[in-house]
């Protein structure tokens, strides 16, 4: 079977996506950051079926997505005032919020913590699929578990094919990293998942600073947030992470590069340049499909060039570290 693959700017097409949501099945849809893969957060069965579509073990908890703030007495028991002005700064926006958690949110959704990840996303058609569905959205990103985030819905349709009731087809992601996740349970503010808002700029909103978690979790023990393993955001082609620019590849491998800005040598089998411009935001809009395009050309390896890892470099660092752990 064919999975459905709908206009997300077509009032009927969200309509139908909605009933869909409402009865229990899986919708992707964009947002600002990656593809999420959709379901009532109230729906502990519709929410297990996004674990077993993504092969997700379950201690890694979801984030809850909402049509505006103004929801967020349906999921959190409460809402401290540094979270108020984040969410006044930042939504609708790349920033998940990490909240107690409210009694109506099943334990899956959270992997069992008392706390919920909380966003407002900043595309439209993923407000009005939410708010036509009536409930809160739990998504996690809609790609198989630790490979790859989808940035464009046919990124969905390739890799999840009709274990998906329906997708949403809003066009490539604007910002094309996921969500910043922010503890606001200790002390200070505390990044746990480095993202599409800088700590930089939630340091100026807030007026003091914010620490970032180190380190990351060992593989089968709880998350206090999605994307922290170790070996996440994975191509299947092995990929190390170089500390500088890269030199002309030697030997008898087939070796891909992935470029931040500045062209690169002669003698790669692929290439791709995140930056021509030399913005991290072009980089990190461009970071996974071009991941994509060389993990799919066969090659045995590939090398990726760092950026600056500030602002929002920060976000594509990790994300380049956490897909070379592991790769010899």
């Amino acid at each position: 079977m064919t999975v459905r693959v709908l206009p997300a700017d077509d009032p009927a097409a969200i309509a139908e996506a909605a009933l869909v949501v409402r009865r229990g099945g899986l919708v992707a849809f964009p947002t600002e950051t990656v593809y999420g893969l959709g379901a009532d957060a109230f729906n502990v069965t519709a929410v297990a079926r996004i674990f077993a579509a993504k092969a997700r073990p379950t201690f890694d908890p979801l984030i809850v997505h909402l049509a505006a703030a103004a929801w967020l007495a349906r999921v959190v028991r409460s809402t401290p005032a540094a979270a108020r002005t984040l969410a006044a700064r930042f939504w609708p926006g790349p920033l998940t919020l990490v909240l107690p958690k409210g009694a109506a949110v099943p334990d899956l959704v959270t992997a069992g913590l008392d706390t919920v990840g909380v966003r407002v996303p900043d595309h439209p058609a993923a407000r009005a699929l939410i708010e036509a569905a009536g409930a809160p959205i739990a998504a996690p990103s809609a790609n198989p578990f630790g490979y790859v985030s989808p940035t464009t819905a046919a990124h969905v349709v390739e890799q999840l094919g009709d274990r998906v009731d329906a997708v949403l087809d809003g066009g490539p992601c604007r910002v094309g990293v996921e969500s910043t996740i922010v503890s606001l349970e200790s002390g200070r503010p505390t990044v746990l998942r480095p993202g599409g808002v800088t700590r930089e700029e939630l340091e100026a909103a807030l007026g003091q600073p914010v620490d970032r978690a180190n380190g990351h979790a060992a593989e089968g023990t709880p998350l206090q947030a999605p994307g922290q393993l170790e070996r996440h955001y994975s191509t299947r082609t092995p990929l190390r992470l170089l500390s500088g620019p890269a030199t002309a590849p030697t030997g008898t491998e087939r070796v891909g590069l992935l470029a931040f800005a500045e062209p690169p040598p002669a003698g790669f089998a692929a290439v791709e340049v995140l930056a021509p411009d030399g913005r991290p935001a072009t980089a990190a809009a461009n970071l996974f499909a071009a991941l994509r395009r060389l993990d799919a050309r066969g090659l045995d390896l590939l090398l990726a060039e760092p950026c600056p890892d500030e602002g929002l470099g920060s976000a594509i660092m990790d994300r380049l570290r956490r897909c070379a752990a592991g790769a010899v």
